[in-house]
């Protein structure tokens, strides 16, 4: 009952060509191994480089 998807309805999500769908979002596995574009990972590097910075550099400059 838990995994009650309509998978006919619903396109596997696709890294590669995201599009907001028209009704219900496309089935997404949010596992670590999935495939991801080098667009997101850079993503990924520039929001966590400035959480760091944020975090570290505010914590250093009031110190």
């Amino acid at each position: 009952m838990a995994d009650d998807h309509h998978e006919e309805d619903r396109p596997d999500y696709d890294p590669e060509h995201v599009e907001l769908p028209a009704r219900e979002p496309p089935l997404r596995s949010t596992a670590p191994q999935s495939a991801f574009t080098m667009s997101q990972v850079g993503t990924g590097l520039g929001v966590l480089l400035v959480g760091l910075v944020l975090t570290f550099g505010l914590a250093l400059a009031l110190a």
